[in-house]
């Protein structure tokens, strides 16, 4: 039985036609982070039912401190995909059982400290975050169970989702992801409104829900523990052979990315702040509703990095080629409809999570400058993506710094400046469509590259 499931993944990986391959790995990890931004849009949405701006500011105000967790999922997910993959590719397996126990261990150490650090700062935290009076007991509430309780389980749910899609497993990943999201959708009225604990009840719901996600992909572990390399089991667990730098290495720009979105988000929260709650609360619902067009780049690439790098291992040039190709032609169409659809439609869809004029003017007004980052952003994400999956360290980081803080964080000073609250929302499109640039001239010559290697394949 095993042997069958093996050459089933090898099968993926080395001979489905492309086209195939691409949907497999892709379509569920898709499907999946569109649900995880359903749900956290979910909690936007039951938090605005109660029609109280400070709540919803406080949710958008904390999301920093919770999408910070992300980026750790990434730093050990996408870094271990990358590296699991490349050793699946060359047949070496006991290398990749010892890279997934270091990166499942090593998440888990980090969430747990990450965790316990935010809660003892969150005095400090929370009032540079953009919190005032009015949110600071919803933000810290909502921090205190999002991100000091469930620190863990948020990180070992998407980290684990990324390290079981090397294998093939892309239905498995997305379903523990669905399962949380979905579970959160159903807990949420029942915190907020059934058990009266507003705020409060969004984020318990949340830390539910990645719990059991993550007990999820632990039970489907150790069910296929015969067949699969990703294992927890801490005989494996190991710090030498130069596993933590590859890993570290390969997960560092998706790290960073993240991270720097989080200083990004928090910039931003500071200057929205200065105007309104009812513009924070705006601008926090038109990005939550930007995410699902990201989410859709960001599942497109992730999905199809372990196909990426096992066949760039293997040496199957043509392949990975057509893969990249298909990838970004795929991610594009999906993002320009986006566009158009966010643009045209911004008004009744950021109407959909509030009751309250200003508000609504507010997020129409953001989600109408935002939806312009989407087809950058598919070309961005495919690029990182391809340099991440080829073992590249300096271009990946180079294009993770310039898509958050080192372009946009200047351009909202300046445009806040020089065209008021109207000025910053544009400056997140700015600057991606300049790291687009700096994408497109780093990565031509690298293809290029490529295919001298692999003896002249074709553009």
């Amino acid at each position: 039985m095993s042997g069958t499931r093996e050459e089933n993944k090898d099968y993926l990986f080395r001979d489905m036609p492309v086209g195939r391959a691409v949907l497999a790995l892709a379509a569920p990890t898709v499907i999946s982070q569109i649900i995880t931004v359903i749900y956290n849009m979910a909690d936007t949405f039951f938090i605005g039912q109660l029609n109280d701006p400070d709540q919803v500011a406080a949710a958008t105000v904390a999301m920093p401190a919770f999408v910070a967790l992300t980026a750790l999922a990434n730093l050990f997910g996408i870094g271990g995909a990358s590296k699991i993959a490349r050793c699946l590719g060359r047949g070496d397996r006991e290398t990749a059982r010892r890279t997934a126990a270091f990166c499942i261990w090593t998440a888990a150490a980090a969430a747990l400290v990450y965790g316990m650090v935010i809660c003892l700062v969150r005095p400090w935290l929370l009032p540079t975050l953009g919190a005032d009076g009015d949110t600071y007991g919803f933000c810290s509430s909502y921090v205190f169970w999002t991100v000091t309780v469930g620190a863990a389980p948020t990180v070992l749910n998407a980290a684990l989702a990324h390290l079981i899609r090397t294998e093939g497993y892309a239905r498995q990943a997305g379903f523990g992801v669905a399962l949380g999201g979905i579970l959160n959708i159903a807990l949420d009225p029942v915190f907020i409104f059934a058990l009266d604990m507003e705020i409060t009840g969004a984020a318990v719901a949340t830390m539910l829900s990645n719990a059991v996600a993550a007990a999820y992909f632990l039970l489907f572990l150790y069910r296929t523990r015969r067949e699969t390399v990703i294992t927890p089991h801490p005989r494996y667990y190991t710090v030498s052979e130069g596993i933590p730098g590859e890993v570290l290495a390969g997960g560092l720009p998706s790290f960073i990315m993240m991270m720097l979105g989080c200083l990004s988000n928090s910039v931003l929260n500071r200057l929205v702040t200065g105007y309104s709650n009812e513009a924070m609360a705006g601008m926090g619902i038109a990005k939550k509703i930007d995410m699902i067009a990201f989410s859709v780049a960001q599942g497109m690439t992730q999905g199809v990095l372990p196909l990426v790098a096992y066949n760039y291992a293997s040496g199957s040039w043509k392949r990975m080629t057509s893969v990249i190709r298909t990838t970004l032609g795929c991610t594009l169409a999906m993002a320009c409809t986006a566009t158009a659809t966010l643009f045209l439609f911004a008004g009744p869809i950021t109407g959909c999570f509030i009751d309250d004029a200003a508000t609504v003017a507010y997020g129409r007004d953001f989600l109408r400058v935002i939806c312009f980052t989407c087809p950058s952003t598919a070309v961005n994400f495919m690029v990182i993506t391809v340099f991440q999956a080829t073992k590249q360290k300096a271009q990946p980081l180079v294009l993770s710094l310039l898509r958050k803080g080192s372009l946009d964080i200047p351009l909202m000073l300046l445009l806040d400046r020089a065209a008021g609250l109207g000025g910053v929302a544009w400056a997140t499109p700015l600057a991606d469509w300049l790291a687009l640039i700096v994408s497109l001239a780093l990565f031509l010559p690298y293809s290029r590259k490529l295919r001298k290697e692999s003896g002249g394949l074709p553009a």
